[in-house]
């Protein structure tokens, strides 16, 4: 009966104590209600067996109900419909740029850094619902794997299909990752326009300088996060391919030009992070994603509804049959 109604007046709930005081009341008095006559014998008097004085007691439950109801009604009952609004007053264009030279295959972060790398992206684009994310792809030359776009599924299933290929030209060319991601966020209209650069070596490819691409960046207005990914010292590193396809592994110095890195990030005014493991890079995109919040506002609409008057109604009725009783059938009990 009462299921989604809230009472505004809850402490009036005590009011219920007085019933129990009431019925007690009641059933030490009620004996005294009725005049008595005593004799000594009622031979000669016609008796009846009437069911009215059995049930009088009843115009008494009457009595107490229609209080209960009414201590009920003033306690406020009422339903509440709550409806939500948001509005995002500040959005956020991302875009994600990717290292997928044969390098990123390094088994020092498990699997290996790509594999590593698109477990923990995924996580971080799963918790931006209200922002637009791109990604590019960047090894020897670079390229749009997926426009900037609020559709979550669509940049989840793009980054899942990312990996190494021999499609791409060998290398690592950062400035191309970096410039094709610039050009993909310079006609944002966003408030807020932030490149995630993340690579595993040293610029070693490409037609333009790393340097230039990060003064197009600070020209466009866009802030640049730089992660080099890998362990200190040697890792398990791709270094040749078998007859078989596969990949021959061996030990490898781990070179990450971190001075360039760094650069790029305060030019655009970002920030280096170095991803030495898995922990280490999942906190990474932790940080950067309580770095660049997106504000939103929330709007909560209150319909409240009172369902007191049926209450009241119920009582009222009670009460009239009751007095209704009380002057009728049991007249003459009374």
């Amino acid at each position: 009966m009462f299921e989604g109604i809230q009472f505004l007046n809850k402490e009036l709930f005590w009011l219920l104590l007085l019933l129990p005081l009431a019925l007690f009341w009641y059933v030490l008095k009620h004996k005294k209600q009725t005049a008595e006559l005593k004799m000594s014998s009622l031979k000669g008097f016609k008796t009846t067996n009437s069911w009215l004085p059995k049930v009088k007691h009843l115009l008494f439950v009457l009595r107490l109900m229609a209080l209960a109801l009414l201590i009920l009604a003033i306690a406020r009952p009422q339903t509440v419909d709550v409806s939500t609004r948001t509005k995002t007053t500040k959005g956020i264009d991302i875009v994600m740029a990717i290292d997928v030279s044969a390098s990123m295959l390094a088994k020092d972060l498990s699997p290996n850094r790509l594999e590593a790398l698109k477990k923990v992206a995924a996580e971080f684009i799963k918790g931006r619902p209200n922002d637009r994310i791109g990604l590019v792809e960047y090894a020897g030359e670079s390229f749009t794997k997926t426009p900037i776009t609020s559709d979550k599924s669509i940049v989840l299933r793009s980054l899942k299909d990312i990996k190494y290929n021999t499609i791409i030209e060998g290398g690592t060319a950062i400035g191309m990752g970096l410039a094709t991601s610039v050009n993909r966020l310079k006609d944002s209209k966003a408030s807020s326009k932030v490149i995630i650069l993340l690579t595993d070596g040293v610029n070693n490819s490409g037609f333009i300088d790393p340097k230039i691409a990060s003064e197009l960046a600070l020209e466009y207005d866009i802030k640049t996060y730089t992660i080099g990914i890998g362990t200190n010292g040697t890792a398990l590193t791709p270094v040749s391919i078998l007859p078989n396809g596969n990949f021959q592994y061996a030990r490898a110095q781990v070179e990450i030009d971190e001075e360039l890195l760094k650069e790029i990030a305060q030019v655009t005014g970002g920030k280096y992070f170095r991803a030495t493991n898995n922990k280490k890079l999942e906190e990474i995109y932790n940080e950067i994603n309580k770095l660049e919040k997106t504000e939103i506002e929330e709007f909560k609409f209150y319909n409240y509804e009172e369902k007191y008057r049926s209450l009241v109604l119920l009582a009222g009725a009670l009460l009239l049959l009751e007095l209704l009783l009380r002057f009728t059938f049991f007249r003459s009990f009374i």
